[in-house]
């Protein structure tokens, strides 16, 4: 992500609005308001902020709830990324103020992008093929067969045994170099 943007819109998605802030490479705040979950207004957004030239939209969430924002922005030829949440949080330590708000963190979201793209995530096909196949296989680090394992005999002592034939003991490797359980 070492291109060069014109502006940079942070947007802290949520499910009925999201704010955000977009900024020029010197810092300079070009748009900073709560906008709906709404294509009609996130594609004007986007189309008045591509006045100013290349556009980079940084989601906090890219699936489910942040899938809009990327689709108008991508139909737009914007470029989008994604800010990590844990990424997110170490970069909140670094400003003023420890108040959580939509503008605060949008602000941040966009800030972050602007001086340390190094943090970004790429929100490519590869990503969306990932997403969909913890989908498809259920999958969440919380619910993995592992700790589904570890929260049944809780309720049913006998499930291990019933169980034992399965292998949860190594992951599957994709080639985004994550791992994912899989029985």
């Amino acid at each position: 992500m070492a291109t060069e943007y014109a502006v940079t819109l942070g947007l802290d998605v949520g499910k009925t609005a999201h704010h955000g802030c977009a900024l020029t490479p010197e810092g300079q705040r070009v748009y900073d308001h709560e906008l709906p979950q709404d294509e009609t207004a996130l594609r004007k957004v986007v189309t008045d902020l591509q006045q100013h030239g290349r556009v980079l939209v940084v989601v906090d969430q890219p699936n489910t709830i942040g899938a809009l924002p990327i689709a108008v922005a991508r139909d737009l030829g914007a470029d989008v990324a994604y800010l990590p949440g844990l990424a997110m949080r170490k970069a909140a330590d670094l400003y003023p103020g420890r108040s959580k708000t939509d503008a605060r963190d949008a602000f941040i979201i966009a800030d972050t992008a602007r001086t340390m793209p190094h943090t970004l995530r790429a929100v490519d096909r590869n990503f969306e093929a990932l997403s969909a196949l913890k989908v498809l296989s259920g999958f969440d680090e919380n619910t993995s067969p592992a700790n589904q394992h570890a929260r049944s005999t809780d309720y049913d002592p006998s499930w291990p045994r019933s169980t034992h034939h399965w292998n949860v003991s190594s992951p599957v490797s994709f080639s985004l170099g994550r791992s994912c359980w899989i029985c």
